[in-house]
């Protein structure tokens, strides 16, 4: 008989952590999708709460946004990830729209 083998964890046992809790400091499935930050996210400061988005974006887009945000990252701008660079532009895109018809985003659907 062998003693000392480690036993496979039960990853779907809910004793463990809780890996979006863990990253992002909140409680995942809370009625409102906006839990009360968790006792190390409280210490660590003020957090949004944040949820996986899934787009598909085209090969050139993504390349020059990996680009952009790799050339930022270089010269030194303070951008702690991608997700902190596209929700500043997608930020910026819908401020703009909210422009109407002055806006440049809806100009390239047709929208004047």
């Amino acid at each position: 008989m062998v003693t000392g083998r480690k036993q496979t964890p039960d990853f779907f046992d809910d004793d463990g952590l809780d890996p979006v809790e863990t990253a992002t400091g909140y409680l995942q499935n809370s009625p409102q999708d906006k839990a009360a930050p968790s006792a190390a996210a409280a210490n660590a400061g003020t957090m949004a709460a944040k949820k996986k988005a899934g787009f598909y974006l085209s090969v050139d887009l993504l390349n020059r946004f990996n680009h952009k945000f790799h050339e930022l990252k270089l010269v030194g701008v303070a951008i702690d990830n991608k997700s902190t660079l596209l929700e500043a532009a997608l930020g910026y895109a819908l401020d703009d729209m909210d422009k109407g018809e002055e806006s440049q985003v809806l100009k390239r659907f047709g929208i004047k």
